[in-house]
């Protein structure tokens, strides 16, 4: 096994012996390992604490910045839809995984099939009700002031 894809897997294995879900991340650019993270879900009330989100965090405010292109993530279980989405923000180019989410799924761990196939749905057909509010009247619209804001 690759060392950084062993990194991950003992970060997840020491997570569940803490009481944790079986979650580690380490992050890579140009062969070094630039955070690590586990899923904080057990110490924190916060369920972005997944470990891609806490490696990515670590690695952007110790890099200062939000592009980290470049970059190879190693995670220990396929990364789920919100985790993913922070990599395409973050512009990492590669992710490397142990366990899939159907694997997960059969763990008991199914919520990240769920979402997937959630989000592949017409924003009508979704479980969470998704209403249009546009911005009328008096009310400045954010995204035309930023517009504006940025062609200053």
């Amino acid at each position: 096994m690759d060392q950084f894809m062993k990194k991950a897997v003992e970060l997840a294995n020491q997570n569940v012996d803490e009481g944790g879900t079986p979650f580690g991340a380490v992050l890579v650019r140009n062969g070094e390992v630039i955070a690590e993270g586990v899923n904080e879900l057990h110490k924190k009330f916060d369920v972005s604490g997944h470990a891609e989100l806490v490696a990515i965090r670590k690695a952007q405010e110790q890099l200062q910045t939000n592009d980290l292109s470049g970059s190879i993530m190693y995670a220990s279980g396929e990364p789920c839809p919100m985790c993913m989405t922070a990599i395409y923000y973050a512009g990492i180019d590669t992710v490397y995984y142990a366990g899939s989410i159907e694997e997960a799924k059969q763990a008991g761990m199914g919520t990240s099939v769920y979402i997937y196939n959630q989000l592949a749905l017409p924003r009508e057909e979704r479980s969470v009700k998704m209403i249009h509010m546009p911005v009328k009247g008096e009310e400045k619209d954010p995204l035309d002031y930023w517009k504006a804001k940025k062609g200053e």
